[in-house]
């Protein structure tokens, strides 16, 4: 079953062992040009080459891959506008088990297609957190599936930490390593792997502004749930957890904030630069780096890009 405490480092490199051989050990790139223009050393690890387009199935993987075959008889189920979703269809179908996705009918063609590619049956709600998890208790309730949360979960944290794992590993223990925050998972992630691994490494969050709970929470020293964000980057939406929230207090140097136009203007550099597709979610920590150029100049620096799953016909800058 899941873990029910935080991932020490003995956990966090067994889990690393369990899923390697159902995710990428994506590539580090760097970019002369970048490194030019900001004045420091970049270093991407490039979550957007992962299977299903993102980070995501690190954790899924592993949350799906602790559950016995007795526990997976029923199938599991999540609900997710995109990414999540993804992973833990395709998850599932590494288990040869049934899952059951919950998706706001407003979330992107591309990500309905991707999910039901790797059949998953996807019922649809009205996008309201509310809908989501009332559906998600109906199709829980019925079947008995397993729920898998897109975050604020032990062993979906103990996924999302291999990442930096392995961007500390190719890097030889960089300055600081930056992250997207959304629910936190992937941000607590690096915080264990960084405490574990390369405690000398500073964790930096990064958040748009139309979407800053994690910024205010830490500020407040308590969850402040977000109400009506708005911000191109839709994968940061979610709020902060009470599994994510205590990590990210303990562990992470500081959040910084940026604007869509500075996560747009990110994002379009990545792709011209790089010839490398990411989403407004990934961009944010590229973003983070200019805006705060005088914190990084001189410094190794690593950046998650956290997925590469973009509307072609829908680009922000169009």
């Amino acid at each position: 079953m899941f873990l029910d405490h935080i991932p020490n480092k003995k956990e966090i490199t067994e889990t690393h062992e369990k899923i390697k051989d159902y995710i990428h050990h994506t590539p580090v790139l760097t970019s002369k040009a970048l490194n030019k223009m900001l004045k420091c050393e970049l270093f991407f690890k490039c979550e957007n080459f992962q299977k299903t387009g993102s980070f995501k199935l690190r954790g899924a993987a592993n949350a799906i891959h602790s559950l016995s075959d007795d526990e997976l008889k029923n199938g599991v189920a999540t609900h997710s506008s995109g990414n999540h979703a993804a992973a833990v269809a395709l998850s599932a179908e590494m288990r040869s088990a049934k899952a059951y996705i919950v998706m706001p009918r407003t979330a992107p063609e591309i990500k309905k297609k991707a999910v039901a590619g790797y059949g998953a049956e996807i019922i649809f709600c009205e996008p309201t957190l509310k809908a989501r998890e009332v559906s998600l208790k109906n199709i829980t309730g019925k079947t008995g599936a397993v729920f898998i949360p897109s975050y604020n979960n032990y062993s979906i944290i103990a996924g999302q930490a291999t990442a930096a794992k392995e961007l500390i590993e190719s890097t030889n223990k960089p300055d600081y390593i930056l992250t997207p925050i959304g629910g936190g998972g992937l941000t607590s992630g690096t915080a264990l792997s960084v405490n574990y691994f390369s405690p000398e490494t500073q964790v930096i969050a990064c958040e748009p502004v139309g979407a800053d709970d994690a910024f205010r929470s830490i500020k407040a020293g308590k969850i402040i749930p977000m109400i009506n964000p708005t911000t191109i980057a839709d994968g940061l939406l979610t709020s902060l957890g009470d599994k994510t929230f205590p990590i990210i207090q303990q562990y992470i140097k500081e959040i910084i904030t940026v604007d869509d136009e500075s996560i747009i203007k990110s994002m379009r550099l990545i792709w011209e630069r790089m010839k490398i597709i990411i989403e407004p979610s990934s961009a944010v920590v590229l973003a983070a780096v200019f805006n705060r150029n005088e914190l990084f100049t001189g410094k190794r620096v690593g950046l998650i890009l956290s997925g590469g799953n973009v509307d072609l016909d829908n680009l922000p800058w169009n």
